[in-house]
């Protein structure tokens, strides 16, 4: 069994441009193993569906504590390297995000999503905000000694619908790509943008590995590849298949035609 940081390290080699790590993402240990039976490279919890799992909604409504319990049997089930979405760090000062950190890398993570829209708030932190909040994560990672993979996310384009997203939505992500590497993220997370030409741009232009959700009326992923997309997730998409079988299924058999 390869200890932590072994782990970290294998996650970030994972993410090659135009070869992209899939990840199907999970929300508890047992959905974490079903993606190791199937050869998954990594696990990659989703906070939305871990929130839903629990009863509540997304944006850090979730208690901390039952966050990192879920995370701890997620490690301690899987072999693979886990990263757990972390929404905004369940804190805006740099103590707050200090200690959750802390807590979720001694839990054995070695990758975090980290968003720069203002959890019970409006908007996005500026990009200098933001930045100090990367720099906090990658000094107490340092600190450790585990080379954490911190996926930064924007939400620049999650926040418009995707008729509207335009040049300067592009160049904003650019310029925000581009400090937040310089701040110590290893990848940059853009979940809503569909723009084949924006894509392709943004990873051309991006000093680290570009993220991209699939969503309805997505390129595939074979395409994203081309466009040199190094990094595919899932978000909420497979719990919510999940459920919808349940469903469907418990119909049928509260209805007798099984």
């Amino acid at each position: 069994m390869i200890n932590q940081i072994e782990k970290a390290n294998v996650l970030k080699k994972l993410h090659i441009k135009s070869q992209p790590l899939i990840l199907f993402n999970i929300w508890d240990a047992g959905s974490a193993q079903a993606m190791q039976t199937i050869s998954s490279k990594a696990i990659a919890t989703s906070s939305w569906s871990v929130a839903a799992a629990h009863g509540y909604d997304d944006g850090e409504k979730l208690l901390f504590d039952l966050v990192l319990g879920n995370l701890r049997r997620i490690i301690a089930s899987v072999d693979l390297p886990v990263t757990i979405d972390l929404e905004g760090g369940y804190g805006k000062s740099s103590i707050a995000i200090k200690e959750t950190v802390t807590k979720v890398i001694d839990a054995g993570a070695v990758g975090i999503n980290f968003e720069d829209q203002i959890i019970g708030g409006k908007g996005l932190y500026s990009i200098e905000e933001q930045c100090a909040r990367i720099q906090t994560i990658r000094e107490i990672a340092e600190q450790m000694s585990i080379p954490i993979f911190i996926n930064a996310r924007t939400d620049i384009f999650l926040k418009i619908k995707a008729t509207m997203h335009n040049d300067r939505h592009l160049e904003e992500a650019i310029c925000r790509a581009a400090a937040y590497a310089e701040s110590g993220a290893s990848g940059f997370f853009v979940p809503g943008l569909r723009n084949v030409n924006y894509i392709e741009k943004l990873c051309v232009l991006s000093p680290i590995p570009i993220n991209i959700m699939i969503l309805p009326d997505m390129p595939s992923s074979k395409q994203l590849a081309k466009l040199g997309v190094a990094r595919i997730s899932y978000g909420p998409s497979p719990y919510n298949l999940v459920m919808s079988t349940l469903k469907e299924a418990g119909s049928k058999a509260l209805t007798m035609e099984c």
